[in-house]
């Protein structure tokens, strides 16, 4: 009789992935043990092969994580980049409406202003009020789009202004001007018919240069209208020396009586 191979029994005291064959010296034939080993390391590798598919989806899930990182870091950056170029038109935009760089070309505002100063204006102002007595504004004559002039307001709609021998009346009442430079000669009148003087209109304000010997302005335009008006200097920025303050020295209309046609003496 044909003797069988010894049945292999796993051992308890190995993990599931591998079976011991029983080593007995008589009974188990050098065939029995050749099967059991071939059990044995099919057994082995076919646990091995079960954990491989493990292994590659973990590292799958590695690599879709890091790439899902990558894409929320870019997508923060962009979002980061769109929110600083908005942030920087909206400023742009808000700063353009309000304030303007002023070149000053020109000696029609000497002393007060020189060539090339350099100022900044105020672009607001007189969209929530009206423009005063002294203001130096930026404005465009009624001659020229194209060119922007810099003058200082002298007499306010509804006024009468007279201006004799270079001595301005407002209303019959003088008007000082501590700010002009030189003795006043050239067009020293106004207005030029003689009269005894002329009402700004509606919504009109006459304009001179400081220095009114070297100045286009209202004398020779007329009077300018409001929207024709497109900003108040502000202070100055350049040179650097002289940055700040335009303000120092404004114009101061007399009280009292009326003083239309009679030479008063000039403020030392």
């Amino acid at each position: 009789m044909a003797t069988l191979p010894p049945t292999c029994a796993p051992s308890p005291l190995m993990s599931s992935r591998a079976s011991v064959c029983p080593s007995s010296s008589a009974e188990a034939s050098t065939e029995a043990r050749s099967k059991c080993a071939i059990r044995v390391a099919k057994s082995s590798n076919g646990s091995a092969l079960s954990s491989s598919p493990r292994r590659m989806a973990a590292q799958h899930e590695s690599a879709a994580g890091a790439a899902s990182s990558e894409g929320s870091t870019a997508s923060s950056l962009l979002r980061e980049v769109a929110e600083v170029v908005v942030l920087a038109v909206i400023l742009y935009v808000g700063i353009s409406f309000a304030v303007q760089a002023v070149h000053v070309e020109g000696l029609s505002m000497w002393s007060t202003l020189d060539n090339n100063d350099y100022l900044i204006a105020n672009k607001i102002d007189y969209r929530l009020h009206a423009p005063q007595r002294g203001d130096i504004i930026i404005l465009r004559p009624p001659t020229n789009n194209s060119t922007d002039f810099i003058k200082r307001v002298i007499a306010l709609p509804g006024e009468k202004l007279l201006i004799r021998s270079g001595i301005v009346y407002i209303n019959g009442h003088k008007l000082d001007e501590p700010y002009l430079p030189d003795e006043w000669t050239n067009d020293n009148s106004y207005p030029h018919n003689g009269s005894d003087g002329e009402v700004m209109p509606a919504n009109s304000y006459f304009v001179m240069g400081d220095n009114r010997n070297r100045s286009q302005d209202s004398r020779f335009f007329g009077p300018i209208t409001r929207d024709r008006i497109d900003g108040k200097a502000w202070f100055r920025i350049w040179p650097i020396d002289h940055f700040g303050n335009i303000y120092s020295q404004v114009p101061i209309l007399e009280t009292g009586t009326a003083s239309v046609g009679s030479r008063q003496p000039a403020i030392a």
